[in-house]
């Protein structure tokens, strides 16, 4: 059979009787050859096999067949080197890789879930996925209150820690987006309690975007660089810097030892963000502004008062504003007094490594950057929000092709062809996100490469309260790593991860089986059923009650294994 069911291309070969050229092997010529010859042909062809037994013409067969399968050799070469040059990047790895049923999925998701339970000693872990937007799997493991025998489920209302930063994120995201917020004026603009800063003897300034990236020079929980030498004497705050930024061999060693500073277990509760600032604000910096990267949650306490000042409402109430725009109905202050329902208790492992309940603190003090309380299920809604809102313009375009010229000719076609416009456009219409595609694109763009090997995942980066994964694909069969974004969460009493990993090639706003599929439409009305609305790829959210769980690696590779999922299989 031709591959393809091309019609093969044949040069002038000489007819051994009528000295005829034969240009194609295709029905016209078969008609102007002799009967008898004709039917040895249909019988040949009908076999897949193009050697004719009648020895009147074996001599010009063999030369014909021999030009044939040359051709089909070249054909089938030069297709194969179209074909891998028209496979994107992010494909060259993935047409390799078997789907998986979506049962599957979960029993593989469930084992380490499991491992990282049994390797940790976590109590209660809660986890939920989803697959382009929709929820697929949620599940507890353990429990949620170990006293009271209560199994944690995804209902289960668990700190979630730093991911906190994602959601006052998009809360600064919205001022930006209205007017009333510029990320690169000076904070004393907004914040003129906060006293400027020096530098080796020199003002300096500090914007609202490099605290969004933790390039602000406030430092962290760490104090002890400020006895260390002087505000003048950079010796000191050198070496503390590269102690906070270096990543050790062992990554969840290092954040359990700086769960031991005192600073995480304040007891007092703040009335006001600007009341908050008073534990940081007179302190040195740790480094020049923009010069260095050094992860600090006391910045984005500063970032809470930018934002209260720029909202014209307190902090607290403008980011449940933004919480309830965004449907996340189970998702709270981590106040002490208030009654909510579904939070679970929180654990610490003591000195001989035995369970036993965290203390009481208060987190006042870090609203916008671990103040929070959230379940899964919410948190997937959240990543689904941001995902939506990150991909909602290229799917809009692939979806709203350009309305066609109406003619004006007569008066009956037109109104038709204008109905027949409205309809398609409607049945098409995408929702615009909680915020603009740009906007989403300058948070998960890097803003710096702190050269951290981030929970045993390379090439990240940290972009405006986003940890962002680059693309990293060298070799085929090798090391494939997808973009992605994250943030960890890390408090007192828990721990936690949200993922997202949007599809491969959703610029062309159409899924991957979607556009194998699209090249057999025949007309452009077949192929509009081929676009589909965002969002497109994984959620995952994960929350155990036990302090420095290292979720990180579990969550990436939860999501990698829903990647392969197949939701019809």
């Amino acid at each position: 059979m031709f591959r393809n069911q091309q019609l093969f291309r044949v040069r002038q070969i000489q007819h051994h009787f009528h000295r005829q050229c034969i240009r194609n092997v295709n029905n016209n010529v078969l008609k102007n050859l002799k009967p008898g010859y004709l039917e040895s042909i249909k019988k040949t062809q009908r076999s897949g096999k193009y050697v004719l037994k009648t020895a009147l013409v074996t001599g010009t067969v063999l030369v014909g067949g021999i030009f044939i399968k040359l051709y089909n050799k070249e054909v089938a070469e030069h297709e194969d080197d179209e074909l891998q040059q028209e496979i994107p990047a992010d494909w060259q790895n993935w047409h390799y890789t078997k789907p998986l049923s979506l049962s599957e999925a979960v029993k593989q998701s469930r084992d380490l879930m499991q491992r990282k339970k049994d390797e940790t000693g976590i109590p209660g872990l809660a986890i939920a996925v989803s697959i382009d937007g929709k929820t697929v799997w949620s599940e507890g493991i353990g429990y949620s209150d170990v006293e009271n025998r209560l199994k944690c489920t995804p209902q289960s209302v668990f700190r979630i820690a730093s991911i906190s930063k994602t959601l006052t994120m998009a809360a600064v995201a919205k001022l930006l987006e209205s007017g009333d917020l510029d990320l690169d004026k000076p904070v004393q603009f907004y914040v003129p309690e906060f006293p400027e800063k020096t530098w080796e003897g020199k003002r300096v300034q500090i914007t609202t975007r490099q605290l969004l990236s933790h390039l602000g020079g406030i430092r962290h929980y760490e104090k002890d660089y400020i006895n260390d030498k002087a505000d003048t004497d950079n010796t000191g705050i050198e070496k503390t810097v590269k102690a906070l930024s270096n990543n050790s061999t062992d990554e969840e060693r290092r954040t359990k030892d700086e769960m031991l500073l005192d600073e995480y277990y304040i007891t007092r509760h703040y009335s006001s963000v600007l009341e908050s600032l008073e534990i940081f604000k007179y302190d040195p910096l740790v480094h020049k502004p923009d010069s260095k990267f050094l992860y600090s949650t006391h910045g984005w306490t500063l970032v809470s008062a930018v934002v209260e000042k720029a909202a014209k409402m307190p902090f607290e109430k403008y980011l449940k504003k933004v919480l309830d725009e965004l449907g996340l109905e189970n998702t709270y202050l981590d106040e002490h007094t208030p009654l909510i329902y579904n939070r679970g208790r929180h654990y610490m492992m003591n000195k001989k490594g035995r369970l036993e309940n965290a203390p009481y603190v208060d987190l006042s003090y870090k609203w916008a950057g671990g103040g929070l309380v959230s379940n899964v299920l919410d948190l997937v809604k959240f990543g689904n929000a941001m995902l939506y809102s990150y991909q909602a313009k290229s799917y809009r375009s692939a979806s709203h092709p350009r309305r066609p010229a109406i003619s004006t000719d007569s008066p009956s076609t037109s109104k038709t062809a204008y109905k027949d416009s409205k309809q398609r456009d409607i049945s098409f219409r995408i929702l615009p996100g909680y915020l603009k595609p740009e906007t989403m694109k300058m948070l998960w763009t890097p803003v710096v490469i702190p050269e951290l090997n981030f929970r045993g995942i390379a090439n990240n980066g940290y972009g405006l309260g986003w940890n962002v994964c680059h693309r990293s694909t060298e070799r085929a069969f090798c090391k494939d790593q997808k973009f992605f974004v994250s943030h960890l969460g890390a408090a007192i009493g828990a721990s936690g991860a949200l993922l997202i990993l949007p599809t491969d090639n959703t610029v062309s706003g159409i899924t991957r089986w979607e556009r194998l599929e699209s090249n057999q439409c025949k007309d452009a009305k077949d192929s509009k059923l081929m676009y589909s609305s965002p969002p497109k790829g994984i959620v995952v959210a994960i929350i155990a009650n036990l302090t420095s769980s290292g979720l990180n690696k579990t969550a990436y590779d939860i999501a990698r294994i829903f990647d392969r999922a197949d939701i019809k299989v």
